[in-house]
C-alpha cells in the first residue's frame, strides 16, 4: 500500500512538474513573439525613405553659377538674364552705360518686394520726368521658381524690364552678396555705385528719387 502511495505521489509530482514546464514554455514563446512583433512594428514605422519632393527641392536648388572669378566683376557685368517670355540675354546688352541705372533685386516669394514695387509704380512715371534714369527689375529666383516669375511679370505689367538672373551670379559680385531682398542698387554714368539700399521702409523711393535726381 505504502508502496502504490508513494508511486502515486510520484506520478502526481510528474503531472504536475510537466504542466509547470508546459505553462513555462508557453509564456517564453508568447513573450518572445511579442517582443519579435513590437521590434518588427517599431523597425517599419521609423525606417526613413526619402520623398521624391526631398529629392527633387535638392536638385532645383543647386547652384549653376561660374565660381567668382571667371564673372565680369565690373558695371555692366556678363551676367545671364532671361525675360517672361523666356528669351536669354547678356547683362552688358541690357544695362545702360549712358544714364544712372537702377537694378531692383527681388523674389517672387518675398513680400516686401511686392509692397515695393507697387508703391513704385504709382511715382515711377513721376520720378522719369524728374530725372533721365534706367531701371531694371532682376528676380534671384532659384530656376524652380521660373514659372511664378512669368506668371507674376504677366499679371502685375510692370512699366520697367523684368529679368530673371538665371544662375543668380548677381550674388557673386555685388556687395553684401544680395543678402536680403528687396535690394536696390544705382550705378552712376561711370559705372560705380552710387546708392545701395536693403529691405524696404516708407520714405525710400523719395531717397531713391533725391539721388536719381542729384546724379
Amino acid at each position: 500500500m505504502k508502496r502504490f502511495i508513494s508511486v502515486l505521489s510520484f506520478m502526481l509530482c510528474l503531472s504536475a512538474y510537466s504542466c509547470t514546464q508546459t505553462e513555462n514554455t508557453e509564456n517564453v514563446q508568447s513573450k518572445t513573439q511579442k517582443v519579435e512583433k513590437q521590434s518588427t512594428t517599431k523597425y517599419k514605422t521609423n525606417k526613413y525613405k526619402a520623398s521624391p519632393s526631398t529629392l527633387n527641392s535638392s536638385k532645383a536648388n543647386r547652384s549653376t553659377s561660374r565660381p567668382k572669378d571667371q564673372i565680369n566683376a565690373a558695371f555692366p557685368f556678363d551676367i545671364p538674364l532671361k525675360d517672361a517670355q523666356g528669351n536669354l540675354s547678356v547683362s552688358a546688352d541690357v544695362f545702360s552705360q549712358k544714364k544712372p541705372t537702377v537694378l531692383m533685386f527681388w523674389l517672387t516669394t518675398c513680400a516686401p518686394c511686392h509692397r515695393k514695387m507697387a508703391e513704385l509704380v504709382k511715382v515711377y512715371d513721376e520720378m522719369k520726368e524728374e530725372a533721365d534714369f534706367e531701371l531694371i527689375a532682376i528676380s534671384g529666383d532659384y530656376p524652380k521658381n521660373y514659372p511664378s516669375f512669368v506668371k507674376q511679370v504677366e499679371k502685375k505689367n510692370w512699366p520697367w524690364p523684368t529679368f530673371n538672373d538665371v544662375n543668380r551670379e548677381f550674388r557673386q559680385v555685388l556687395p553684401g552678396g544680395l543678402n536680403g531682398y528687396p535690394q536696390t542698387f544705382v550705378f552712376d554714368k561711370n559705372g560705380e555705385i552710387a546708392y545701395q539700399k536693403r529691405k524696404y521702409l516708407p520714405g525710400d523711393l523719395e531717397e531713391l528719387n533725391e539721388v536719381l535726381k542729384s546724379l
